[in-house]
């Protein structure tokens, strides 16, 4: 199915029509959970994670068994700004290396049984730098959403995205300053490894970009401050609570990028769950805002959707208990 969406005002209609989870599936799977041969709540969250689950793919007992990892990746026209330690040409290297089989996203997404697909949007021509101009104009905006709507496959069973982009850590924060407010240095990070003058360069973008595009909310959030690769992260999002496809959300990018989509529509996000906090300081904020409580804290600030794949084995390991374990009554188990 393609895209039904030709502007921002449409994909915002799609995002106010999104179908919400069963119900009598999550009170049928929140049954049997009490009914498993475990003391009450004895798996944590994981019980939590496998109701969640049945509830939004409308199935008492599911499987994940069509795991989908996608990765977008785009330039930014922030990058003249010296925001990051890394010239934007190592995006296109990065591709290549995805599309070889030797990044560590490609390794995680086999470890997990997930396909890969990588998607470059337009890595010939950056975006625009923000504090002069906004990012993307509609159609651009428009085009990179419609990218990452399409791209979700309609046999999947559950998503990730992830990003390369060299500056897109500076996007990211600027879109989390737009939406929550601060300081420009509460959300800046050292993102590839920047110094400490790099650091404050950093922040001195991200508040000249938010006060040139002061009063942009949601979605104009970002067209205005982001780039190609974090909108089509939040078409694939939104494409997949259109589907009822869960989502496990990755890093501080992701979550900057899938953070519009909730400002733009509250609830936007109520199928998705965090996959991990990322080292990137400004992380762990976002999520709060977004009242996320991550499954993973491993240190990790790599992107590509790692932090994502790498708890996709968590959610499978929930699913699996709560489908595959008999009850009380079929084991012959007392309860007393």
């Amino acid at each position: 199915m393609s895209a039904t969406f030709s502007t921002l005002a449409e994909f915002h209609t799609l995002l106010g029509a999104a179908p919400g989870p069963d119900t009598k599936a999550m009170g049928e799977a929140e049954a049997r959970n009490g009914q498993l041969t475990k003391p009450p709540g004895a798996l944590g969250r994981l019980e939590d994670m496998a109701i969640w689950y049945a509830g939004w793919r409308g199935r008492v007992r599911p499987a994940i068994d069509a795991p989908q990892v996608i990765v977008f990746a785009g330039n930014h026209g922030i990058t003249a700004q010296g925001v990051s330690a890394f010239p934007a040409e190592v995006t296109e290297q990065m591709v290549l290396n995805f599309e070889h089989g030797g990044a560590a996203i490609n390794q995680l997404s086999k470890a997990a049984g997930a396909s890969l697909d990588v998607i470059a949007l337009s890595l010939d021509t950056a975006t625009a730098d923000f504090t002069q101009e906004p990012a993307m104009d509609e159609a651009g905006v428009v085009a990179a959403l419609r990218a990452g709507w399409d791209a979700v496959k309609t046999d999947a069973d559950l998503l990730v995205v992830g990003e390369m982009g060299i500056g897109n850590t500076t996007s990211a924060a600027a879109i989390a300053f737009a939406l929550y407010g601060g300081t420009a240095e509460d959300w800046v990070g050292r993102g590839t490894g920047v110094d400490d003058a790099g650091l404050a360069n950093k922040a001195r973008v991200v508040r000249e970009g938010v006060a040139k595009h002061g009063g942009a909310e949601g979605l104009e959030v970002l067209r205005c401050l982001g780039g190609r690769e974090l909108a089509a992260m939040a078409g694939a999002i939104a494409r997949a609570r259109a589907m009822r496809i869960p989502v496990i959300m990755d890093g501080f990018i992701c979550t900057a990028a899938a953070a519009t989509l909730e400002a733009a529509q509250t609830g936007a996000l109520d199928h998705v769950i965090a996959g991990h906090v990322s080292a990137e300081a400004a992380h762990e904020a976002v999520l709060d805002k977004l009242g996320k409580r991550p499954i993973l804290s491993l240190g990790m600030r790599l992107g590509e959707g790692s932090g994502g794949a790498l708890a996709i084995n968590i959610l499978k390991s929930a699913v699996a208990c709560h489908s595959g374990m008999a009850t009380f009554a079929e084991a012959g188990v007392s309860e007393d």
